[in-house]
Order: C-alpha cells, then sequence, then structure tokens
C-alpha cells in the first residue's frame, strides 16, 4: 500500500491569480493602451528606476555591451545555443508542408507558415534567466519568424551584460531593457516607437504571467506559467544523495516550488530526506530553496514502480526525472510531463540550460493537455483547399447542401447548390443562374 514519508504543508499554487495583481496589471495594460510610450516611461520609471532616451538598445550599445562579456562566458552562451538550435531544427524539420488528392480532382493540403513577429522576455530580479533567451529568441528565428523582439529588465540601472549577448547571439532582431507589465504591454500593444508582435513568450513573475494571461487573443502566449516544479521517480537502485541534490537544485527557483519524490523504495525515500535535511545549510539559496522544500516538498512511497510511474502521472510535473535501473521504461509507462530526464547521467538543470530541448514547459497540471515551448508554437498551420474537376465539385456540393440544411443554414446549402447545378446539371429550386439555367 502506498504512504506518504513527507507531505506538502502549504497551499498549492492556483490557477487563478490575486486579486491585487490582476486589478495592478489590468490598470497599466489600460494605461499603456491608451499613452503609448509615455505610460511605458512612467511604469518603467516607477518599478525599476530605469528611464534611459530608448528603451531600444542600437547596434553600437549592443556591440559594447557584448564586448564586455568574457570571452568564456561567450563560448558557453554558443555552445549552449548550438545544442538548443540544432534540437529545434530537428524539430522544425520533423513537420511538413503537403498537398494530397482526397478523391479525383479534391486536393487538400497545408502549410506551415511563421508569425511575422515575437517577442522574447528574458526575466531578470533575483535570478536572470538568461537561458531563456536560447529558448525564446533562437527557437523563433529556427521557426523562420522574421521579426523577434527581445527584452529584459534592467539590473541594479544598468543592461544585464550576459543577458543581452545572449539575446544577440540568439538572433533578436530588436533588444530593449524594459521589464514587468510594462515591457509585455508594450510589445503586446505597440507604442509610438516598439512594434506589436503576434506571439509572446517567456517566463516572468506573478505580475508578467498575469499581464501575459490578460492580453491573450489580442496577441498569442506560450503557456500560462505556474511556479517551477520537478518529480523523480526512483526505484532501490537510485542514490539517496543524488536524489537530494535534484530536488534541492529545482527547489532553489521559488518559495512555492513543489518537489516530489515518488519511490518504490522506503529506504531510499528516509535516506533522501536525510540528505536534504544536511545538504540544506549549506546551500546559498537555503533561504529559498528550504521553505520551498519545508512547505511543497512531498516523498510518497508505492509498493511497485508500476504504482509510481502511475501516481506520477497525476501530478503533471513539469520536470520528471527517471532514477531507475531502466529508466527508458517510463517513455512507454508515462505520459503527462513537460520534460522527463532519463537516469542518472541526465538532470533537470541540463534541460534549463544547456542541453537543447526547450525549458519553457507547461505547470499546474497543464501537461495533461500540452508540451512545452517548442519550434511548432511559432508556426501557424494553415490549410487549403482545390477543387479541380467539376463532377467532384458538383458531388461534395449535393452533399454539403443537404449537410448545411439539417444545420438550418440555408445560405451555406445554396452555395452547395449552385455548385451542383452549374457543374452537375441539379435542378437550381430557389432561384436562376443567369445565362446556365432555369429555376424549377
Amino acid at each position: 500500500m502506498s504512504f506518504v514519508l513527507k507531505a506538502a504543508t502549504g497551499e498549492p499554487a492556483g490557477r487563478t491569480s490575486n486579486p491585487a495583481v490582476v486589478d495592478t496589471v489590468a490598470n497599466v495594460i489600460a494605461d499603456i493602451r491608451a499613452n503609448g510610450d509615455d505610460a511605458v516611461r512612467k511604469y518603467s520609471e516607477k518599478f525599476d528606476k530605469w528611464s534611459p532616451e530608448s528603451f531600444k538598445l542600437s547596434d553600437d550599445e549592443v556591440a559594447k555591451i557584448v564586448s564586455s562579456v568574457p570571452e568564456t562566458v561567450l563560448d558557453d552562451i554558443r555552445f549552449a545555443q548550438k545544442q538548443i538550435g540544432g534540437f529545434a531544427r530537428h524539430q522544425r524539420e520533423s513537420i511538413h508542408d503537403f498537398e494530397v488528392e482526397t478523391i479525383p480532382g479534391v486536393f487538400l493540403g497545408q502549410r506551415n507558415v511563421p508569425v511575422n513577429a515575437s517577442g522574447a522576455y528574458v526575466p531578470g530580479g533575483r535570478y536572470p534567466l538568461t537561458a531563456s533567451a536560447h529558448m525564446t529568441v533562437l527557437t523563433a528565428k529556427v521557426a523562420g519568424v522574421e521579426r523577434v523582439a527581445a527584452t529584459t529588465p534592467p539590473n541594479e540601472g544598468t543592461p544585464p551584460p550576459i543577458s543581452v549577448a545572449a539575446m544577440h547571439l540568439a538572433g533578436a532582431d530588436e533588444i530593449y531593457v524594459m521589464g514587468g507589465v510594462q515591457a509585455i504591454a508594450a510589445l503586446a500593444l505597440g507604442t509610438e516607437t516598439i512594434g506589436a508582435v503576434d506571439i509572446l513568450t517567456g517566463p516572468g513573475n506573478a505580475f508578467v504571467a498575469e499581464a501575459k494571461r490578460q492580453l491573450f487573443g489580442e496577441v498569442g502566449i506560450d503557456l500560462f506559467a505556474g511556479p517551477t516544479e520537478t518529480l523523480i521517480v526512483a526505484d532501490e537502485s537510485a542514490d539517496p544523495f543524488t536524489v537530494a541534490v535534484d530536488l534541492l537544485s529545482q527547489a532553489e527557483h521559488g518559495p512555492d516550488s513543489p518537489c516530489v519524490l515518488i519511490t518504490n523504495s522506503e529506504a531510499v525515500g528516509r535516506a533522501t530526506l536525510q540528505h536534504i535535511e544536511d545538504l540544506l545549510p549549506g546551500l546559498q539559496t537555503n533561504a529559498i530553496a528550504g521553505p520551498a522544500w519545508r512547505d511543497h516538498g512531498q516523498v510518497h512511497v508505492t509498493d511497485t514502480l508500476d504504482e509510481a510511474y502511475a501516481l506520477a502521472d497525476k501530478f503533471a510535473s513539469e520536470h520528471v526525472q527517471i532514477l531507475t535501473e531502466e529508466p527508458r521504461r517510463a517513455l512507454d509507462a508515462m505520459r503527462n510531463y513537460g520534460a522527463l530526464f532519463l537516469g542518472e547521467g541526465t538532470c533537470v538543470p541540463y534541460g534549463d540550460k544547456v542541453i537543447g530541448t526547450n525549458h519553457v514547459l507547461p505547470t499546474l497540471g497543464a501537461a495533461r493537455y500540452t508540451g512545452g515551448l517548442w519550434v511548432g508554437k511559432f508556426l501557424k498551420t494553415l490549410t487549403y483547399q482545390e477543387v479541380r474537376d467539376p463532377a467532384a465539385s458538383a458531388r461534395i456540393g449535393e452533399v454539403a447542401a443537404r449537410l448545411s440544411r439539417l444545420e438550418k443554414f440555408e445560405g451555406h446549402a445554396r452555395s452547395g447548390d449552385l455548385r451542383a447545378a452549374k457543374f452537375g446539371g441539379a435542378e437550381l429550386a430557389w432561384g436562376e443562374i443567369p445565362g446556365v439555367t432555369a429555376s424549377k
């Protein structure tokens, strides 16, 4: 029988926003909608103490900032982007345009067309998530997006060099130093100096997430983001020390980040708990990781590994790490996760930073119905149809007319009738086609 060694004691993150956050965001968006650049500048001064002559960096400014970054750091960024770009290109190559003749004379097809412009938000603040530039800018460019506008908050009154370098090397066409709701609203709505985009991508704080939520519909978004989540499935072969280290690696994302261990070995579960208690005091991010583990850490013990996989699927966690003797079994046993990390040689930070898969992933159970950000998110799959054979048009017209009348759509039906009469000689009961046939 399954049992819980450690339960979460904190309130889980909800799918609805704090009313105060909702109101603040709505007011900022409304102001920027009405007042454009003036409102963006007002909120940038208020929230970030940042009011440059232009929020967009010039080519010379970008070059100067990038040149200030150590070459070893640039090499690491290039390495990461080579992996991420390479995987994105494989994804793009897996998506095909096609045209098929479904019945004689009837041709149906699809084209995969990139959006015209995307916006990439690269968070700053406590953790400047430079890797988000790779995931959001580079993936969009591989998809074929013509214009990628990237933005990141200032860091203590200056552009953050590493984030700017990452955005530049990823291929951003425009780089803005601008954060928070004002950045999201400016890119979504457009201002006098900032062009609107078609889709917004990238993680952010509660205000950024709420801004994306409120603007969704006017602009596309990648995902509704919640706190970072990690879940480990481990069997008796797992090293409890590794399990503990890997759980804490994600706990430091935020004090509300869920960290879950599911194991069929009580010994592994108890040893992991002890290692976490030993490791936390020496972790530099203990002030964040400690509360996350205390309030949102869980350890579940199951009778069998199959039960562990089934329970993990119920969590539908953002990151799922498999530390078992046969980790690839999880590929068949599980289907609800943002990203799967197989075996001790693979850890979640690899996916977060460098290995090549995208780190913008579903949270709050959304892995039940969606995957994470990928090349396809920047593409519109557009269909087209062409009937070249008049006899086929007449036949389809008759069926379309009958089906339309079942739904009481007379106008639809008449479009079908018209083709049946023009191309098949059917009688037209409701009118006359000039120069072709008379009504019945």
